[in-house]
């Protein structure tokens, strides 16, 4: 009798364990069967480098030469006396100069700092 009721509980077991089986396999059988692909893009993302922006001196009537030698000298790194002299002419002579060329963040910081001490400047513009 025992042994009856042992395999009898265990074909009990046995039906439940297919039964919960179906029922996972059903589930999983509800969600995609063909596995997912990214879709591809039109284009590649391409890097570029940043943009580089000039700093341009104008002339005007009212910055003497040593004012705005000094003043080149003062804000654009790197800016030699003799550098700074041949710029301020080209302003004068010219109209204009470009005294520096790099990042915006930058060419938006010494064109700033020039404006304040009077120079008179021409916009920000793309190298």
């Amino acid at each position: 009798m025992r042994i009856k009721n042992y395999s009898l509980m265990c074909i009990e077991i046995e039906m439940r364990v297919i039964d919960m089986s179906k029922k996972i396999l059903a589930s999983i059988q509800g969600m995609t069967s063909s596995p997912t692909v990214a879709p591809t893009r039109a284009s590649q993302t391409v890097n570029q480098p940043y943009p580089n922006y000039k700093v341009i001196v104008l002339n005007d009537d009212f910055n003497t030469f040593q004012h705005v030698a000094n003043c080149l000298m003062k804000y654009i790194p790197g800016m030699t006396s003799d550098l700074a002299w041949e710029l301020t002419n080209q302003v004068h002579y010219d109209g204009q100069a470009t005294v520096w060329v790099g990042p915006q963040e930058q060419a938006e910081l010494y064109h700033q700092q020039l404006s304040r001490e009077g120079l008179t400047m021409a916009p920000l513009e793309k190298a």
